[in-house]
Order: C-alpha cells, then sequence, then structure tokens
C-alpha cells in the first residue's frame, strides 16, 4: 500500500520547473509517506509523515528544515529534523476544523536547498464555502443570456470558418473559427471532427489561465477519432495563430499576469468575466446548431480555469449532459476575507484591496461553487492534494456542494498537473454517459 502513495518529487536545482514536467529529472528525490494511505485524518486525529530524502536513490542522511501551516496559509509550527539512514517522521499535528495542513520542508545539501511539501487533509468532506448565494443570482445570468442571444442571433454565431490544414488528418478536420458571442465580443476556436457521415456528440473545451494561444489540437485529437465534435475554445477575442510574443504584449499591459480576472470586479456587470460565462453558453448554442450533432450529447471539459469555466457551463445550461473538471480554479475566491480561511484561485489576498465588500459581493455571482449547487448532469471531477494553484480546499468545497451524480477521481501526490493517461480516460468516461 505504501508503494501505492508514495508521494516521488524530483526537483531540479538550476531549473524553474513547471507543474506540467512533474516529475522532472534530477539526481534528488522526496519520498513523503502519511501515517494514513488516503492521506486523509477525522479532525482532532494526530497526522504523521515518514519522510525520506535520497540521492541515486540512496538515502542521505541531511538535515531538513520544515514548516507547517494551513492550506495556502502561513505557517504555524516550525522544525528541523537530521534525517537518520536518510530518514524521519514528522509529526503534522492536527487541526480542529476541517481543512488541509501542508508540511513545507526543505533539505540543505552544501551551498544548495531543495524543496518538497505534502498536504493531508482532515475531515475535509466537512468543508463549507464562505461564499454567499446571491438571492438574484438566476435572474442576473437568465437576463445577460437572453440579452447576448437578443444582440447575436444564432445564425449569426459565426464571423469566420477556415480548415487548419496542418491539423487535418486522414479521417479528421479542424477548423479555425471566430464566434460572435454578444454585440461587443467574440472568441477564437479550434473545431475537430471525424471526416465520417454521422450524427455525434460534442464537447466544449475552456481554457486554463492566461492570455495565449489554445494549446496544440492535436493533444486532443482524439476525440475526433473517437466520435465526438469537440471545440476548444479562447476567452480574450484573440486569435490563437498570433505569435507567442503577440501575447506576451498584450499580456504586460494588464497590472500582473492574468490581471483580467480583477478587470471590472467591483460591479457585477461590469466585470470582465461576465463576458466570458456568456462565451460559454454561446459556444454549446453553435455547438449544438451544428447538423453534425446527434441532438443529445453536450458535454464540457477542462482544467484550472477550464474546470471552473467547465463546471460553470453546467450550471449555467441545463443542456449539459455530463461534465469533467480538473482542479477547478474560482472557487469560494473570497474564502481568504475570513481570518484562517483558505480561499481559491486566483487568491486575491495576495492583491492590495482585493478583498472589499464590493469586490466580494461580485465574486459571488461568479464563483464555482453558486454554479455547482445548480449542476444537474453527471459530473467527473479531479484534483490533487499538493495542489497550490487551485489547493485541494476550494476543490473540495465544490464537490461537497454538487447534488448531482459525481464521480471523483482523487490524486493525493498530484500538484497542478494531470496525467495523459487521466486525460483520455476522462474521454472514456464520456463516452460511456453518451445517451
Amino acid at each position: 500500500m505504501k508503494k501505492v502513495i508514495l508521494c516521488i518529487l524530483f526537483i531540479c536545482s538550476c531549473l524553474q520547473i513547471t507543474a506540467e514536467n512533474y516529475p522532472y529529472r534530477s539526481d534528488y528525490l522526496w519520498l513523503t509517506v502519511p501515517d494514513h494511505a488516503d492521506w486523509l485524518y477525522k479532525t482532532g486525529e494526530k497526522a504523521k509523515v515518514e519522510v525520506t530524502f535520497c540521492k541515486y536513490g540512496i538515502p542521505q542522511d541531511v538535515e531538513v528544515g520544515y514548516e507547517i501551516g494551513q492550506d495556502m496559509l502561513p505557517a504555524t509550527a516550525s522544525g528541523k529534523v537530521m534525517l537518520k539512514n536518510g530518514r524521519a517522521t514528522i509529526d503534522m499535528g492536527t487541526m480542529k476544523k476541517p481543512g488541509f495542513l501542508d508540511l513545507r520542508m526543505k533539505a540543505f545539501v552544501g551551498d544548495k536547498t531543495y524543496e518538497h511539501h505534502v498536504k493531508v487533509g482532515f475531515s475535509p468532506e466537512l468543508l463549507t464555502p464562505y461564499t454567499k448565494n446571491p438571492a438574484d443570482f438566476d435572474a442576473f445570468w437568465q437576463k445577460n443570456l437572453e440579452e447576448a442571444r437578443k444582440e447575436v442571433k444564432s445564425e449569426k454565431l459565426i464571423v469566420k470558418s477556415e480548415k487548419v490544414e496542418k491539423y487535418i488528418t486522414d479521417d479528421t478536420d479542424c477548423y479555425l473559427l471566430k464566434i460572435k458571442t454578444d454585440q461587443r465580443h467574440s472568441i477564437y476556436g479550434y473545431l475537430t471532427k471525424p471526416k465520417a457521415a454521422g450524427k455525434y456528440p460534442v464537447v466544449l473545451c475552456p481554457p486554463g489561465a492566461g492570455i495565449k494561444t489554445i494549446k496544440e489540437p492535436m493533444r486532443n485529437i482524439y476525440y475526433a477519432k473517437n466520435g465526438f465534435i469537440r471545440l476548444e475554445m479562447e476567452i480574450h477575442g484573440l486569435n490563437p495563430e498570433m505569435t507567442d510574443e503577440q501575447f506576451k504584449e498584450i499580456t504586460s499591459a494588464f497590472d500582473y499576469e492574468n490581471g483580467y480576472l480583477t478587470n471590472g470586479l467591483d460591479d457585477k456587470d461590469n466585470y470582465y468575466m461576465k463576458h466570458v460565462y456568456v462565451a460559454c453558453v454561446r459556444a454549446i448554442d453553435y455547438l449544438t446548431s451544428l447538423s453534425e450533432w446527434d441532438g443529445r450529447n453536450v458535454f464540457v471539459q477542462g482544467g484550472s480555469q477550464g474546470g471552473a469555466l467547465s463546471l460553470i457551463t453546467a450550471g449555467l445550461d441545463p443542456r449539459v449532459t455530463a461534465c469533467v473538471a480538473n482542479h477547478p480554479a474560482l472557487s469560494d475566491m473570497a474564502g481568504y476575507a475570513e481570518a484562517g480561511r483558505t480561499g481559491g484561485y486566483p487568491h486575491f489576498n495576495r492583491i492590495n484591496k482585493m478583498l472589499t465588500t464590493e469586490k466580494v459581493e461580485t465574486m459571488a455571482y461568479y464563483d464555482v461553487v453558486n454554479f455547482a449547487r445548480r449542476i444537474t448532469c453527471p459530473v467527473y471531477l479531479t484534483w490533487g492534494y499538493n495542489d497550490n494553484v487551485c489547493p485541494p480546499t476550494t476543490s473540495y468545497i465544490v464537490w461537497n456542494l454538487i447534488t448531482a451524480p459525481k464521480e471523483p477521481l482523487i490524486t493525493p501526490v498530484n500538484e497542478h498537473w494531470t496525467t495523459a493517461d487521466t486525460n483520455y480516460n476522462q474521454m472514456i468516461w464520456l463516452k460511456k454517459h453518451l445517451k
């Protein structure tokens, strides 16, 4: 059992490692084994973690400094331990309230420091949101969707549609689309579909956070090869064929990376993400207008911000028949407004004057938790405990609020990533939910 739950991290001291490259090649590795196989404890129970630090797979006797703090919050305890035969056990203590504790470690080898962390949960099934459910939530979104549809009729959604030869295979087609979602806004997307005549389910794939191109469409060509029509969309109205440099220049126009997530936050009617949420539903309008649609199956699938937008679309649009989401962002965003509480990405506590009364009120209309309450279709939700982008605390909060049929894939070792196998199996899950 221990082998199953070994948390293996490779840390390269000279490179900044992204989540998508994890685990990375390194001479050093950490092994961390909580004394509960599922990394979960009841409130009041003590958690202990066996720690091993290796070089070339050989345990090393080094000093490890550590801090212990609540998920995404400052440390409340610290200490040092000398590994004996490369091993030591660290007592993480407990929590009186539901949540996650994070053991943050540093190994000191010569003039270099190697870091690692591991999170364990305490009765997370009891976690509840800080975010309130506005009384006029449904009316607000109904009004905005009606206005968008009135401004741009379904038959006028497509502004541009052109084949993209570099992404076409013997049995699949790919189109670059520009979709006008309301009077002011448009989105781009790559549409992939089988060449063979027939009727097919449709899949909307919203993007992760950032002002960037749509990830290589060929990564997910297996959807079209398995009989799906798939639309990978962006949210900013920017042609994905632009260069990386052009995207960087646009990003720099904001105060900080992904600064669009703060744009207009003082007023729910002017918040940047309003047109994004509307655009997701309008993309469904387009997909369900296709003559090749099977007339029954409408799926949404994404990770991080894309996971949030998938859940949001499922909560907004009753046509969605199944939803797959990985580690959703935009979840209980205002949580930090309460002392000692963990909030979700984009972690507004790190930005000055982002948790004012007005902004918190706006967040409630855009927070995943309030859309999760309204989902009626089956949901497949994936999250990892070691995630410091979309923390497990807020993923559990979302999970706990979903009353529709649901299935979890909990991967304690994962940070902000999923494997290619996990992503492929999500497509298989969708196939099992075809009507």
